[in-house]
């Protein structure tokens, strides 16, 4: 139950990311949908091939505040390989800053939703 409650959060949680991304760029409505998916998807591959590997489903590592570094790394790494997906999935240029700008801001989405998952599973 746990993990299902991780992977539906950080789906959540790269799903606010895309859209706030999206609408300060004003292209919010449901004609972007598709470029929308287009950052998504290669993101949340990018996090779900990453994340085991640092343990981030493991219940002794999501539910400790001191761990909140993992989220953050994975993802630092995550977004560069979803912006190199996603520019060959669209036959398009990689452009460093569309990834520097993926990586942080994702990065930060994912450590704010982490971290209320751990801090919610320690009051537990």
């Amino acid at each position: 139950m746990k993990k299902a409650i991780l992977v539906i959060g950080d789906l959540l949680a790269i799903a606010i990311v895309t859209v706030i991304g999206f609408a300060t760029h004003g292209e919010a409505d449901l004609s972007f949908l598709p470029r929308m998916l287009a950052a998504f998807l290669p993101l949340a591959f990018s996090w779900f091939v990453l994340a085991p590997f640092l343990g981030l489903f493991q219940v002794e590592v999501v539910s400790n505040p001191k761990q909140l570094w993992r989220p953050v790394f994975a993802m630092l790494f995550a977004a560069p390989l979803a912006a190199l997906l996603r520019g060959l999935w669209l036959n398009i240029p990689i452009i460093p800053i569309f990834g520097v700008v993926l990586a942080s801001t994702s990065a930060l989405g994912m450590l704010l939703w982490r971290g209320l998952y751990a801090l919610f599973t320690r009051r537990r």
